[in-house]
Protein backbone atom coordinates (compact mmCIF):
# COMPACT_ATOMS: atom_id res chain seq x y z
CA UNK A 1 0.00 0.00 0.00
CA UNK A 2 1.20 3.52 -0.82
CA UNK A 3 0.56 5.71 2.20
CA UNK A 4 -0.54 9.32 1.56
CA UNK A 5 2.21 11.80 2.39
CA UNK A 6 5.62 12.74 1.05
CA UNK A 7 7.95 9.84 0.33
CA UNK A 8 11.70 10.53 0.36
CA UNK A 9 13.13 8.28 -2.35
CA UNK A 10 16.61 7.77 -3.79
CA UNK A 11 16.48 7.94 -7.59
CA UNK A 12 19.20 5.89 -9.25
CA UNK A 13 21.34 6.90 -12.24
CA UNK A 14 19.57 5.86 -15.44
CA UNK A 15 16.07 6.21 -14.04
CA UNK A 16 13.85 9.09 -15.06
CA UNK A 17 11.77 10.81 -12.41
CA UNK A 18 8.69 9.37 -14.10
CA UNK A 19 10.20 5.86 -13.82
CA UNK A 20 10.07 6.32 -10.04
CA UNK A 21 6.47 7.54 -10.19
CA UNK A 22 5.60 4.60 -12.45
CA UNK A 23 6.93 2.24 -9.76
CA UNK A 24 4.67 3.88 -7.17
CA UNK A 25 1.72 3.59 -9.56
CA UNK A 26 2.36 -0.16 -9.87
CA UNK A 27 2.41 -0.48 -6.10
CA UNK A 28 -0.83 1.50 -5.81
CA UNK A 29 -2.49 -0.60 -8.51
CA UNK A 30 -1.50 -3.84 -6.78
CA UNK A 31 -2.93 -2.46 -3.52
CA UNK A 32 -6.17 -1.55 -5.34
CA UNK A 33 -5.49 2.18 -4.90
CA UNK A 34 -6.26 2.90 -8.53
CA UNK A 35 -7.39 6.48 -7.89
CA UNK A 36 -4.45 7.50 -5.69
CA UNK A 37 -2.93 10.78 -6.94
CA UNK A 38 0.87 10.72 -7.38
CA UNK A 39 3.46 13.30 -8.41
CA UNK A 40 7.01 14.41 -7.70
CA UNK A 41 8.34 17.55 -6.06
CA UNK A 42 11.06 18.43 -8.59
CA UNK A 43 12.50 16.36 -11.42
CA UNK A 44 15.99 14.89 -11.68
CA UNK A 45 17.71 14.20 -15.02
CA UNK A 46 18.22 10.49 -15.84
CA UNK A 47 22.03 10.83 -15.54
CA UNK A 48 21.63 12.26 -12.00
CA UNK A 49 20.86 10.44 -8.77
CA UNK A 50 19.77 11.36 -5.28
CA UNK A 51 16.71 12.63 -3.45
CA UNK A 52 13.35 12.67 -5.20
CA UNK A 53 10.16 13.66 -3.40
CA UNK A 54 7.17 11.49 -4.30
CA UNK A 55 3.88 13.10 -3.25
CA UNK A 56 0.97 10.72 -2.68
CA UNK A 57 -2.72 11.37 -2.12
CA UNK A 58 -3.60 14.77 -0.67
CA UNK A 59 0.15 15.55 -0.49
CA UNK A 60 0.06 16.28 -4.24
CA UNK A 61 -1.66 19.55 -3.24
CA UNK A 62 1.61 20.59 -1.58
CA UNK A 63 3.58 20.41 -4.83
CA UNK A 64 3.87 24.16 -5.40
CA UNK A 65 5.37 24.58 -1.93
CA UNK A 66 8.37 22.43 -2.92
CA UNK A 67 9.60 24.79 -5.68
CA UNK A 68 10.85 27.67 -3.44
CA UNK A 69 12.87 25.33 -1.18
CA UNK A 70 16.67 25.20 -1.07
CA UNK A 71 18.08 22.22 -2.94
CA UNK A 72 21.63 20.96 -2.39
CA UNK A 73 23.65 19.19 -5.08
CA UNK A 74 27.08 17.67 -5.53
CA UNK A 75 28.17 18.21 -9.13
CA UNK A 76 31.20 16.89 -11.01
CA UNK A 77 32.31 19.26 -13.77
CA UNK A 78 34.65 18.21 -16.59
CA UNK A 79 36.72 21.05 -18.09
CA UNK A 80 37.75 21.54 -21.70
CA UNK A 81 34.61 20.46 -23.56
CA UNK A 82 31.13 21.96 -23.84
CA UNK A 83 28.35 19.63 -25.02
CA UNK A 84 24.98 20.40 -26.56
CA UNK A 85 23.14 18.92 -23.57
CA UNK A 86 25.60 20.36 -21.01
CA UNK A 87 26.21 16.83 -19.67
CA UNK A 88 28.24 13.72 -20.43
CA UNK A 89 25.66 12.30 -22.88
CA UNK A 90 25.75 15.28 -25.26
CA UNK A 91 27.75 15.90 -28.41
CA UNK A 92 30.79 18.21 -28.12
CA UNK A 93 30.10 21.67 -29.50
CA UNK A 94 33.38 23.32 -28.50
CA UNK A 95 36.74 22.35 -27.04
CA UNK A 96 39.57 24.43 -25.57
CA UNK A 97 42.64 23.85 -23.38
CA UNK A 98 42.05 24.02 -19.65
CA UNK A 99 45.69 23.95 -18.54
CA UNK A 100 45.41 27.52 -17.24
CA UNK A 101 42.76 26.67 -14.63
CA UNK A 102 43.56 27.33 -10.98
CA UNK A 103 41.51 27.12 -7.80
CA UNK A 104 41.60 30.90 -7.52
CA UNK A 105 40.33 31.30 -11.10
CA UNK A 106 37.44 28.92 -10.41
CA UNK A 107 36.48 30.71 -7.20
CA UNK A 108 36.50 34.04 -9.03
CA UNK A 109 34.37 32.61 -11.86
CA UNK A 110 31.78 31.23 -9.41
CA UNK A 111 31.23 34.51 -7.58
CA UNK A 112 29.09 36.28 -10.24
CA UNK A 113 26.61 33.38 -10.27
CA UNK A 114 25.69 33.79 -6.59
CA UNK A 115 22.38 35.43 -5.69
CA UNK A 116 19.69 36.23 -8.25
CA UNK A 117 20.81 35.96 -11.88
CA UNK A 118 19.30 35.31 -15.31
CA UNK A 119 20.06 31.79 -16.53
CA UNK A 120 19.38 30.18 -19.91
CA UNK A 121 18.11 26.60 -19.37
CA UNK A 122 19.54 23.77 -21.51
CA UNK A 123 17.65 23.08 -24.73
CA UNK A 124 17.28 19.49 -23.50
CA UNK A 125 15.48 20.51 -20.31
CA UNK A 126 11.89 19.95 -19.18
CA UNK A 127 11.21 23.68 -19.45
CA UNK A 128 7.98 24.22 -21.37
CA UNK A 129 7.88 25.97 -24.76
CA UNK A 130 4.36 26.45 -26.15
CA UNK A 131 3.12 23.88 -23.65
CA UNK A 132 5.65 21.19 -24.60
CA UNK A 133 8.90 20.19 -22.86
CA UNK A 134 11.90 21.70 -24.65
CA UNK A 135 13.74 18.37 -24.78
CA UNK A 136 10.98 16.82 -26.89
CA UNK A 137 11.40 19.54 -29.49
CA UNK A 138 15.20 19.23 -29.35
CA UNK A 139 15.06 15.45 -29.81
CA UNK A 140 12.93 15.96 -32.94
CA UNK A 141 15.67 18.16 -34.34
CA UNK A 142 13.72 21.41 -34.02
CA UNK A 143 15.55 24.67 -33.33
CA UNK A 144 14.96 25.45 -29.66
CA UNK A 145 15.49 28.98 -28.37
CA UNK A 146 15.42 29.10 -24.57
CA UNK A 147 14.53 32.29 -22.77
CA UNK A 148 16.47 33.25 -19.65
CA UNK A 149 14.86 32.48 -16.30
CA UNK A 150 15.41 34.26 -13.00
CA UNK A 151 17.20 31.82 -10.67
CA UNK A 152 18.86 31.92 -7.25
CA UNK A 153 22.14 30.34 -6.13
CA UNK A 154 22.81 30.62 -2.38
CA UNK A 155 26.25 29.02 -2.22
CA UNK A 156 28.81 27.14 -4.30
CA UNK A 157 32.11 25.73 -3.12
CA UNK A 158 34.82 23.39 -4.32
CA UNK A 159 34.96 20.08 -2.41
CA UNK A 160 37.41 18.19 -4.68
CA UNK A 161 39.83 19.09 -7.48
CA UNK A 162 41.68 17.30 -10.24
CA UNK A 163 42.70 20.28 -12.34
CA UNK A 164 42.76 20.78 -15.23
CA UNK A 165 40.52 17.75 -15.83
CA UNK A 166 37.63 18.10 -13.39
CA UNK A 167 36.26 19.70 -10.23
CA UNK A 168 33.57 18.65 -7.76
CA UNK A 169 31.29 21.39 -6.44
CA UNK A 170 28.66 21.50 -3.71
CA UNK A 171 25.95 24.08 -4.25
CA UNK A 172 22.63 25.14 -2.78
CA UNK A 173 20.05 26.80 -4.99
CA UNK A 174 16.36 27.55 -5.27
CA UNK A 175 14.04 25.42 -7.41
CA UNK A 176 14.29 26.17 -11.13
CA UNK A 177 18.10 26.41 -11.13
CA UNK A 178 19.85 24.24 -13.75
CA UNK A 179 23.21 22.89 -12.58
CA UNK A 180 23.94 21.85 -16.18
CA UNK A 181 23.60 25.49 -17.22
CA UNK A 182 25.96 26.56 -14.45
CA UNK A 183 28.61 24.11 -15.73
CA UNK A 184 28.19 25.43 -19.28
CA UNK A 185 28.37 29.06 -18.16
CA UNK A 186 31.40 28.45 -15.93
CA UNK A 187 33.22 26.85 -18.85
CA UNK A 188 32.47 29.86 -21.02
CA UNK A 189 33.54 32.30 -18.31
CA UNK A 190 36.84 30.45 -17.91
CA UNK A 191 37.39 30.19 -21.66
CA UNK A 192 37.74 26.42 -21.79
CA UNK A 193 34.25 24.93 -21.99
CA UNK A 194 32.73 22.52 -19.45
CA UNK A 195 29.96 20.00 -18.90
CA UNK A 196 28.55 17.89 -16.06
CA UNK A 197 29.71 14.31 -15.72
CA UNK A 198 27.78 13.50 -12.51
CA UNK A 199 25.09 15.11 -10.37
CA UNK A 200 23.63 14.08 -7.04
CA UNK A 201 20.87 15.84 -5.13
CA UNK A 202 21.63 15.39 -1.45
CA UNK A 203 18.88 17.48 0.17
CA UNK A 204 15.66 19.40 -0.44
CA UNK A 205 14.83 21.82 2.34
CA UNK A 206 15.15 19.94 5.66
CA UNK A 207 15.10 16.47 4.05
CA UNK A 208 18.14 14.38 3.15
CA UNK A 209 18.60 11.68 0.54
CA UNK A 210 17.67 8.40 2.30
CA UNK A 211 20.30 6.44 0.35
CA UNK A 212 20.16 3.75 -2.31
CA UNK A 213 17.25 1.37 -1.89
CA UNK A 214 15.85 3.34 1.02
CA UNK A 215 12.57 5.22 1.42
CA UNK A 216 11.08 7.37 4.17
CA UNK A 217 7.48 8.54 4.61
CA UNK A 218 6.71 12.02 5.97
CA UNK A 219 3.35 12.83 7.57
CA UNK A 220 1.97 15.13 10.25
CA UNK A 221 4.41 17.53 11.87
CA UNK A 222 7.24 16.26 9.62
CA UNK A 223 5.52 17.96 6.65
CA UNK A 224 6.35 21.59 5.83
CA UNK A 225 8.43 22.31 8.96
CA UNK A 226 9.46 25.70 7.49
CA UNK A 227 5.84 26.89 7.93
CA UNK A 228 4.47 28.36 11.16
CA UNK A 229 1.91 26.12 12.88
CA UNK A 230 -1.62 26.63 14.19
CA UNK A 231 -2.85 23.80 16.43
CA UNK A 232 -6.59 23.21 16.07
CA UNK A 233 -9.25 22.18 18.52
CA UNK A 234 -11.89 19.66 17.43
CA UNK A 235 -14.36 22.51 16.88
CA UNK A 236 -11.89 24.57 14.81
CA UNK A 237 -11.01 21.56 12.67
CA UNK A 238 -14.71 21.06 11.96
CA UNK A 239 -15.13 24.74 11.06
CA UNK A 240 -12.25 24.61 8.56
CA UNK A 241 -13.54 21.35 7.06
CA UNK A 242 -16.80 23.15 6.27
CA UNK A 243 -15.13 26.26 4.84
CA UNK A 244 -15.68 28.49 7.87
CA UNK A 245 -13.17 31.04 9.18
CA UNK A 246 -11.52 30.49 12.58
CA UNK A 247 -9.90 33.03 14.94
CA UNK A 248 -6.22 33.86 14.39
CA UNK A 249 -5.33 32.33 17.75
CA UNK A 250 -1.74 31.48 18.71
CA UNK A 251 0.81 30.18 16.23
CA UNK A 252 4.12 28.41 16.77
CA UNK A 253 7.20 29.39 14.73
CA UNK A 254 8.68 27.07 12.09
CA UNK A 255 10.65 24.13 13.46
CA UNK A 256 13.11 24.33 10.53
CA UNK A 257 14.38 27.77 9.50
CA UNK A 258 15.45 28.65 5.97
CA UNK A 259 19.21 29.11 5.50
CA UNK A 260 20.45 32.63 6.12
CA UNK A 261 20.24 34.73 2.97
CA UNK A 262 17.77 32.42 1.22
CA UNK A 263 14.70 34.08 -0.39
CA UNK A 264 11.52 34.11 1.68
CA UNK A 265 9.33 31.24 0.41
CA UNK A 266 6.16 33.07 1.59
CA UNK A 267 5.16 29.96 3.51
CA UNK A 268 1.52 29.56 4.54
CA UNK A 269 0.33 28.59 8.00
CA UNK A 270 -0.04 24.86 8.50
CA UNK A 271 -3.00 23.59 10.52
CA UNK A 272 -2.37 20.49 12.65
CA UNK A 273 -5.12 18.51 14.35
CA UNK A 274 -4.58 15.32 16.32
CA UNK A 275 -1.07 15.03 14.88
CA UNK A 276 -2.21 15.33 11.26
CA UNK A 277 -1.75 18.12 8.73
CA UNK A 278 -5.33 18.97 7.78
CA UNK A 279 -5.15 22.32 5.98
CA UNK A 280 -3.06 25.25 4.82
CA UNK A 281 -4.24 28.65 6.05
CA UNK A 282 -4.02 32.31 5.08
CA UNK A 283 -5.26 35.40 6.99
CA UNK A 284 -8.83 36.40 6.18
CA UNK A 285 -10.02 39.96 5.64
CA UNK A 286 -11.61 40.08 9.10
CA UNK A 287 -8.42 39.10 10.93
CA UNK A 288 -9.18 35.40 11.24
CA UNK A 289 -7.80 32.44 9.30
CA UNK A 290 -9.25 30.79 6.22
CA UNK A 291 -8.41 27.59 4.37
CA UNK A 292 -6.82 27.78 0.94
CA UNK A 293 -5.99 24.07 0.78
CA UNK A 294 -8.17 21.57 2.60
CA UNK A 295 -6.27 18.28 2.94
CA UNK A 296 -9.34 16.11 3.40
CA UNK A 297 -8.67 13.32 5.86
CA UNK A 298 -5.33 14.87 6.78
CA UNK A 299 -1.81 13.62 6.33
Amino acid sequence: MVEPGIHLVHKAVGQSSFDVIRGFKRRAFEAEQKKLALGHGGTLDPFADGLLLVLAGQATRLMELMHPLPKTYVAEVAWGVETDTCDLHGKPVSEAPAAHLTEAALDAALAPFLGWTDQVPPATSAKKIDGEAAYKKAHRGEDVVMRPSRVFLLSARRIAQDLPRRSTLELTCRGGFYVRSLARDLGRALGCGAHLTALRRTAIGPWMDPGEGQERLLTGADLLPWCPTRLLSDVEADHLAHGRIIPAGETAPPTWPMPEGFPDPCAPLRALHAGRLVALLRPSDDGGLRTFANLRGGL
